[in-house]
């Protein structure tokens, strides 16, 4: 199931549509630039393997007129000439069969010329086997520049990827970005490999035959074109039919496969609340509607083979009759007329190819416009060349009169001015949607301020390469990422040099991660997936937190980074945070206000705006908003963890 329809079954399968078949095409045949000599190469070697191919017919025709003529001769008394023998037979009454044997050139008295027919056949095959070598030639030149042009724009799409501001992210599903990565990169590949040699090929020998069928009987040529219109009529009456139940069955399967997955993954909660037959039940009546349209699909585009095979059947009756009457007059010979039969064969060949080729040109068209929509998208504001940087790096952070908004309409933070000194712990706490996570974006630079500015030890972060400002932060998200490997080179991946299992063990000792590693059956060389299967998600936070440590960083940002650890833990690493956090500058996101007691600052944010700031205890004092949280979320677990 290699095909488009395989890759629907799969899920995430490119758009059947194009907006802009034509423009995004010729954009598309635009990447093949750098393989130019390549696709020169390719296109001289299918030009002379298509010529040799529809010379074959012809060459073999004249191998029939030698045995016929051969044949005839034989049987005609030596010493005349063919003018006498012609003259006697017309005498005779036997005019018919003079004008037919007058397309033949025999020589009364001579039988069949072996060595002639000999060598007609061998030249015949040499002309098929250099055809079948070009064409090989072709085939492997038409892999090489497609291989490379899909190269070129999965880097090209790597690239962009990387320069993409994070709001692009923001606004579109992790899955349909990947889908365009994967999905549609491969698409193009494959409808590249199946279409590209074989259009090409497919169009110079409908070019090539058509010249030989011309040239062999003009006559004969325009009645097997006489089929062309009948076999467009029938290719695009089928196709249309049979469309729309491929669509539902692509959409049955994908309800399906969804079913599928969310009771295989839901499984104990299926089994818990004794949904099993209503699961079954469902998976039923899914599978009836995928039958249904499945059958209908193949019913319909199965059609297609039998009326174009009538077409190609009908087309060849009328060759054949047409080509007869015309040997019988004398105007072909019977090696022309089966030279022309095997002509109209190879015209209706292609066609149908070229016919069935239209849908998976139609999608890796479509593919290849959602790629180009993601290569065109707007980028993030290059980086300063060269960029300043702060002579000493300590971490004093400053916000002055910061203004952000997502939304050009929708202001979020308004001028919000803050300084933060080297060392400090600053808690960041509010509601949803106060601004806490973007005041942490916009010190990334992940998002870049519409108004004011942020420094660092003095310089503009705007005026910092992103990759310096950032090599100088660590960071740990509410959201835990893992990948495929060992709990050793995940944690390491949070260094910017190569580090020893010493200092992975002593980051993972400050995260209290050290504990459970060692509990696992192979320790540090433990290997876990991108799911972190075999972790709980509190450990995996922990993995997370050993990561940033190593990092050394002269920020910490903590966002909600202990909202997936118990409270034991959680002192824990208050209590590793406090050493660490010495020289550093942290930020601290919490909803749970017990992480953040300690804090040096606490600032409260509502609405994009800093409405409370101080110590835990002036902000009790002042009952205000941190007041109001304080009480109505932590008052009873802050005496139980006291």
């Amino acid at each position: 199931m290699a095909g488009p329809m395989g890759r629907m079954m799969a899920g995430g399968g490119p758009d059947q549509q194009s907006m802009d078949f034509k423009g995004s095409g010729k954009r598309l045949l635009a990447q093949f630039r750098p393989e130019r000599a390549t696709m020169y190469g390719m296109l001289l070697a299918v030009v002379l393997s298509v010529g040799l191919s529809v010379l074959g017919p012809w060459i073999l025709g004249r191998a029939t007129d030698l045995v016929f003529a051969g044949i005839v001769g034989r049987q005609m008394p030596e010493g005349a000439t063919k003018a006498e023998v012609l003259a006697s037979m017309r005498e005779r009454g036997d005019g018919g069969m003079a004008d037919m044997l007058s397309g033949t050139d025999f020589t009364p008295g001579k039988g069949i010329d072996f060595t002639a027919v000999g060598e007609v056949l061998g030249l015949a095959l040499l002309a098929f086997t250099a055809a079948g070598l070009l064409m090989a030639v072709a085939t492997r030149l038409v892999n090489r520049a497609v291989n490379m042009t899909v190269y070129r724009m999965r880097e090209d799409v790597q690239t962009k990827l990387s320069r993409l501001p994070l709001s692009y992210f923001d606004q579109r599903q992790r899955g349909e970005v990947l889908s365009r990565a994967t999905n549609d990169i491969d698409n193009i590949g494959q409808t590249l490999q199946q279409s590209l040699g074989q259009l090409v090929n497919s169009l110079l020998t409908i070019v090539g035959v058509l010249a030989m069928m011309f040239w062999v009987s003009p006559l004969l040529a325009l009645v097997a074109l006489v089929t062309v219109p009948l076999s467009y009529v029938v290719a695009k009456s089928v196709g249309k039919r049979s469309q729309p139940h491929f669509v539902q069955q692509w959409r049955s399967t994908g309800k399906l496969n969804a079913h599928i997955e969310e009771m295989y993954t839901g499984h104990t909660l299926v089994k818990v609340f004794g949904r099993q037959d209503e699961s079954a039940a469902q998976f039923a009546e899914q599978n009836d509607k995928l039958y249904e349209a499945g059958f209908k699909a193949q019913f319909n585009s199965g059609v297609m083979q039998p009326l174009m095979m009538f077409v190609s059947n009908l087309n060849y009756v009328l060759v054949a009759v047409v080509g007869g009457l015309r040997v019988a007059s004398g105007a072909l010979s019977i090696g022309d007329v089966q030279a022309f039969i095997q002509y109209s064969r190879q015209f209706s060949m292609p066609l149908t190819q070229v016919a069935s080729m239209a849908n998976l040109v139609q999608s890796g068209i479509a593919s290849a416009e959602r790629i180009f929509e993601l290569l065109d998208a707007e980028e993030q504001e290059a980086d300063p060349v060269p960029g300043v940087r702060p002579e000493e790096v300590r971490g004093r952070v400053a916000l002055e009169n910061v203004s952000f908004r997502y939304d050009p309409e929708k202001p979020l933070i308004e001028d919000l001015s803050l300084k933060v000194e080297p060392g400090n712990t600053v808690a960041i706490v509010g509601p949803t949607g106060a601004g806490k996570t973007t005041l942490v974006n916009l010190l990334m630079r992940f998002y870049e301020v519409t108004g004011g500015r942020i420094t660092l030890d003095g310089v503009d972060v705007a005026k910092m390469s992103r990759d310096e400002l950032r090599a100088g932060i660590g960071m740990v998200l509410q959201d835990t990422w893992l990948f495929g490997g060992t709990i050793a080179e995940n944690i390491a991946y949070g260094a910017s040099r190569e580090v020893t299992r010493g200092e992975i063990e002593e980051a993972a000792r400050a995260a209290h991660a050290d504990r459970f590693i060692r509990t696992l059956p192979d320790g540090y060389d433990t290997v876990i997936d991108d799911e972190g299967s075999g972790v709980s998600a509190g450990e995996k936070q922990l993995i997370t937190i050993a990561r940033a440590f190593l990092s050394d960083p002269v920020i910490l940002v903590l966002d909600e980074a202990t909202s997936s650890v118990d409270t034991r833990t959680e002192v824990l690493i208050q209590k590793a945070m406090a050493k660490l956090a010495h020289g550093r500058t942290s930020f601290v996101i919490a909803h749970r206000l017990s992480t953040i007691r300690d804090a040096d600052t606490i600032l409260v944010m509502e609405n994009g705006a800093i409405v409370e700031q101080g110590a835990h205890g002036e902000l009790l004092a002042a009952d205000g908003a941190y007041a109001r949280l304080y009480k109505a979320q932590f008052a009873e677990a802050a005496v139980e963890v006291d």
